[in-house]
């Protein structure tokens, strides 16, 4: 089960960078899938998506049990997050919603930062 959630993630994530990179010349996310966490005994997988130009991050966690959400945070590459984790629904994620992630918070205007999204 968890195999095909992170096929999932993975394939939305895919069509959500290659928007990204067509309608945003200057967001040029860089998507990282890391399993290392269960050899460390999480039973977890993460992915990160970075933009070195603002040096932000977006994680995305998938725990095993919590098989029908996705954990979630905005924040800086360079900076521990105090922020919370997020909580959406697997079922009703999407490639427009990691898109509008990236295209929002990795924006250089004003309105993104880390309190609105």
């Amino acid at each position: 089960m968890t195999d095909r959630r992170l096929e999932k993630l993975s394939d939305l994530a895919t069509d959500a960078h290659a928007r990204i990179q067509q309608d945003f010349e200057h967001i040029n996310p860089i998507i990282g899938l890391s399993t290392n966490m269960r050899s460390k005994g999480f039973s977890a997988d993460v992915m990160t998506i970075d933009c070195l130009t603002d040096r932000k991050r977006i994680v995305l966690i998938l725990n095993d049990n919590q098989l029908d959400i996705i954990s979630y945070q905005f924040s800086l590459i360079d900076t521990d997050s105090t922020s919370e984790f997020q909580a959406t629904s697997f079922d009703d994620f999407d490639s427009q919603k990691l898109y509008e992630w990236m295209r929002d918070y990795f924006s250089n205007s004003p309105t993104s930062s880390l309190r609105e999204l």
